[in-house]
């Protein structure tokens, strides 16, 4: 930054300020706001802006103003699209001036207040560029001067630094929440599951040598209680884990249909992952389960008057897809002539699959898909 030509010892100590502002803990919207603030004192600028580009690098995705009442800024109604100027810089980001003479301005909306002098000077670490840093309209002179785009440029480079610093945050942030999930999955699976497994274990030899049948039930219950509750300690895990692409993966397409026909049913359905569902659903079978499970969830929603569902998708030897729900029971007319049972059943038999289609004792409907795993 060339602070060594400013010569006046606010006009520095302003910079200063707004380059120590950029190591605090105030959040990245304050500090550009504080920027902006200081770019139009520092320039006698009666507004000043300034435009964060989109990843894309085309245009803008936010832009903090300085100057405008809020009336004025209703009246606008939007943000800049970086047309005209504001496009010209984000492709060639050079400082200019002169906002009414240039040939690529494309004018203002309705309600924008009239501007003349123009500053815009790029805020960028390097050769990377985050922004744009603009002043207009300058006070007590016709255009701004060859002095004021050195001001303006050294506090772009302090606008600069700040978004990087931003963004360096949020990936550290991931990166330790990555890290996170990895710990929380390690320490479930090698300290809590052991710990239930061998408590269980150790209920269950107890079994013999107890004589009170009430008091068998009491521990039998225990170990089943403990069982279940292992089953959703390994689903935990699983869904700790991304996908091994990285792409969304069967749990994330399986609740993604459940949200879409949920607006049907009139209810959100109930959905539980057993088992590595990631790891060990082949993509062909993905494929055959996902129209499956939204043609079961389809049927639920125009025939059986359910007001609640309940989904497993469970892998041990086996892929089962398991669908409950508390309506009128199975329509044997339905079953023997429908379409997408028939579809259902079709895209068991291609993958070697079982499917059944029976009614519950106390009302409802089960559905069971169970598909062989390599």
């Amino acid at each position: 930054m060339p602070y060594h030509r400013i010569g006046d010892p606010d006009q520095l100590q302003a910079l200063l300020d707004a380059v120590l502002l950029i190591e605090t803990d105030v959040e990245l919207p304050a500090v550009l706001r504080h920027i902006v603030e200081v770019a139009c004192s520092l320039v006698d600028a009666r507004y000043g802006a300034l435009g964060v580009i989109d990843e894309t690098g085309t245009s803008l995705s936010e832009f903090v103003t300085v100057g405008f009442a809020q009336e004025t800024i209703d009246e606008i109604g939007h943000l800049p699209e970086g047309a005209g100027i504001l496009g010209l810089l984000i492709l060639d980001p050079n400082p200019m001036v002169d906002l009414s003479q240039h040939p690529d301005s494309a004018g203002f909306p309705a309600g924008h207040p009239p501007m003349r002098s123009f500053l815009g000077v790029p805020v960028k670490v390097g050769d990377r560029v985050f922004g744009n840093l603009y002043l207009t309209e300058k006070l007590g002179a016709a255009e701004f001067s060859e002095a004021d785009k050195e001001l303006i440029g050294a506090l772009a480079s302090a606008a600069g630094i700040a978004v990087e610093n931003a963004r360096l945050h949020v990936r550290v942030r991931s990166l330790t929440v990555a890290a996170d999930r990895e710990r929380i999955t390690r320490d479930l699976h090698d300290t809590v599951i052991e710990r239930l497994f061998t408590t269980g274990l150790t209920l269950q030899s107890s079994l013999p040598l107890i004589e009170n049948p009430e008091v068998v039930g009491r521990i039998e219950t225990a170990i089943s209680d403990l069982d279940d509750t292992i089953r959703q300690v390994r689903t935990t895990i699983f869904g700790l884990e991304p996908p091994p692409t990285g792409e969304r993966g069967v749990r994330a397409r399986v609740l993604e249909i459940c949200a879409e026909v949920s607006r049907s049913l009139g209810f959100e359905p109930e959905v539980r992952f057993v088992g590595p569902i990631e790891g060990r659903v082949p993509d062909r079978t993905a494929t055959e389960l996902l129209p499956t499970l939204r043609e079961v969830l389809s049927n639920v929603a125009r025939h059986v008057q359910a007001s609640q569902a309940e989904i497993e998708v469970s892998v041990r030897d086996d892929l089962h897809l398991r669908v409950l729900d508390d309506g009128v029971g199975t329509d044997p007319s339905h079953q023997s002539t429908g379409k997408g049972l028939a579809n259902m059943r079709q895209r068991a038999e291609a993958l070697g699959a079982s499917f059944r289609f029976l009614g519950r004792d106390g009302g409802g409907t089960e559905v069971s898909w169970r598909v062989p795993l390599p």
